[in-house]
């Protein structure tokens, strides 16, 4: 086999095996650093012996047991002769792991186990998309608009809290799920928008992420199915995918709404998830509470993915429904999306004028600056409008958008 092929091998299996890795790890040993370090020598290790020896025919059991050779190996070098250590060694054998939760998924559980209470939101955020997305430090770092320096020492104090902490690597039971809930789904919408827009990469989409929040969510379903922001979330992110195939040309270009071939659209996930969607309309009819965050926002895109054209959206919905979402989430990101909206019922100028109350808590988001060059745009103010462009190209990250950007920039009218 050849060496790119041999890389291409690794990468894959960085990408397909990373997660369930570093959570079997956690669930032998207990400690988030050991695994993350364990995994990552395995990945040395297939690095430095598959050139010669050949891809393994299950390159997961094989990264599998060399990381659990070299967590006990350090263990031993440590001379920790506890019993953390003699669970090393009962658990080095084929002895099946004792129950841990409601959930027999050790990515779940890691997922909990990162988002304790006891750890600030973005650390929980940070420490998900280390262990359970294999991000490298530096892409978290940009993600987060951060120096790398910075985000390594969070991450590095987030995994110490968990260690002294003595945080158990399990689905909290009944009566302290709802604690860590919240902090859980909005872990995981961050690590399928941060796989959805690729803002840490250079590809326009990272579909592995995408893939395991989605999965996190079925999970999660699974274990509440009657919880309305699970559902909510489930929905959001499935309708939201289902546009994946149409998203990026050819010639990897972002696609907006209005430009996407609506044919292309997946329409098995846009039916579950206007399914998901039925169901919590149902259950608020029938008295279940008001909608929430993942809710409301699942219903925006339900009204999306049903409109055959852009044309054809009916956007006054739209906007009411994201003036219920401000109840809710008064974000400056839920401000821009209505006022976007806003521009199809009201016309430019009016969306224009609430958009610019935007700028100072806005001024370091690309999409901000795009939104606004396109309503300078369409109001005839191009001079304005390229040099916002430029501004928006400026802090854009993600190859795909810069394409886009500089389309429509170009095409301004001097």
């Amino acid at each position: 086999m050849t060496r790119p092929a041999v890389d291409e091998a690794i990468a894959r299996a960085h990408r397909e095996e990373w997660a369930r890795l570093v959570a079997g790890l956690t669930r032998r040993f207990g400690d988030v650093g050991l695994a993350e370090d364990a995994a990552a020598e395995a990945y040395v290790a297939a690095m430095e012996r598959w050139p010669d020896d050949g891809v393994p025919p299950n390159p997961g059991a094989w990264l599998t047991t060399t990381a659990t050779r070299k967590a006990i190996d350090r263990l031993r070098r440590e001379s920790l002769r506890d019993a953390k250590h003699q669970a090393a060694h009962m658990l080095s054998d084929d002895t099946p792991p004792e129950p841990v939760g409601p959930v027999e998924d050790d990515r779940l559980r890691l997922v909990f186990t990162c988002c304790h209470p006891a750890l600030s939101m973005e650390a929980r955020v940070a420490l998900t998309l280390r262990l359970l997305g294999g991000l490298t430090v530096a892409e978290i770092a940009h993600a987060f608009f951060v120096a790398e320096t910075t985000m390594a020492q969070r991450i590095t104090r987030a995994k110490a809290k968990i260690k002294a902490a003595r945080v158990p690597f399990r689905v909290p039971q009944a009566a302290d799920l709802r604690e860590r809930l919240s902090g859980v789904l909005a872990v995981v919408y961050l690590i399928f928008n941060e796989g959805y827009l690729a803002s840490a990469g250079g590809d326009p989409l990272r579909a592995d992420l995408v893939d395991e929040a989605i999965r996190l969510g079925r999970l999660l379903h699974t274990l509440l199915p009657r919880e309305g922001e699970v559902t909510g979330l489930l929905a959001l992110m499935l309708l939201v995918d289902a546009r994946r195939p149409a998203r990026v040309s050819r010639t990897g270009e972002l696609l907006t709404l209005d430009e996407q071939d609506r044919g292309a659209w997946n329409q098995g996930l846009i039916a579950e998830g206007h399914a998901l969607v039925r169901e919590r309309i149902a259950a608020v009819a029938a008295g279940a509470g008001q909608p929430g965050r993942y809710q409301l926002l699942a219903a925006i895109n339900a009204v999306h993915t049903d409109a055959p054209s852009a044309r054809d959206t009916d956007w006054s919905q739209i906007v009411a429904l994201y003036d219920r979402l401000l109840r809710v989430d008064a974000s400056p990101i839920v401000h821009l999306n209505r006022a976007i909206a806003v521009a199809e019922v009201d016309g430019p100028d009016v969306a224009l004028a609430e958009i610019e109350r935007l700028a100072e808590p806005l001024d370091g988001y690309h999409a901000y600056h795009a939104a606004r060059a396109d309503l300078l745009r369409r109001v005839g103010r191009s001079r304005e409008a390229r040099r916002t462009y430029d501004r928006a190209l400026g802090l854009a990250g993600n190859p795909a958008e810069r394409a886009y950007l500089t389309r429509r920039r170009d095409q301004l009218v001097s």
